[in-house]
């Protein structure tokens, strides 16, 4: 029912979507294609319409790609998100926060990397060899230093 009555208020087309919520038009397009938002019918020689439900879903959607969900992720917690499965999404936000928290220590092992690179180019001022260029051609930063790849 509640879709029912959003769907009397739909009157955006899909740039207008796009623009209420800030993203491209080709955007919204691959979210309908991987399911993340409905594709409202198309009324007989009229165009697709979309309301207040679409803003609300893709601006879950965005949100979610600004905490670092992938689509992924989003789409899972979209299944969740009727309110049942706290504990389920709870635990998926738990993954990302460790994540998150492992990319913050590998972003702080390359700034301390690059900190101590750069000092040594001011150390060695007049020199010929550049310590931070030397350093790249030899791979010659420490174990500590490395970022594991994913």
């Amino acid at each position: 029912m509640k879709r029912q009555i959003d769907r009397m208020t739909d009157t955006m087309t899909i740039g207008g979507l796009a623009k209420a919520v800030g993203v491209n038009v080709e955007t919204i397009r691959y979210y309908q294609r991987r399911g993340l938002l409905a594709e409202p019918a198309r009324p007989p020689g009229g165009i697709r319409r979309y309301g207040t439900a679409d803003v609300a879903r893709l601006t879950f959607v965005k949100t979610g790609k600004r905490l670092g969900f992938s689509l992924d992720e989003i789409a899972e917690l979209l299944r969740l998100e009727d309110g049942t499965h706290c504990q389920k999404a709870s635990t998926l936000a738990e993954h990302k926060l460790r994540d998150v928290s492992e990319k913050i220590a590998g972003l702080q092992r390359i700034e301390r990397t690059l900190s101590d690179l750069v000092q040594a180019c001011h150390e060695r001022e007049g020199s010929i060899t550049c310590p931070l260029i030397a350093s790249l051609h030899e791979g010659l930063i420490s174990e500590e230093q490395r970022t594991p790849r994913n």
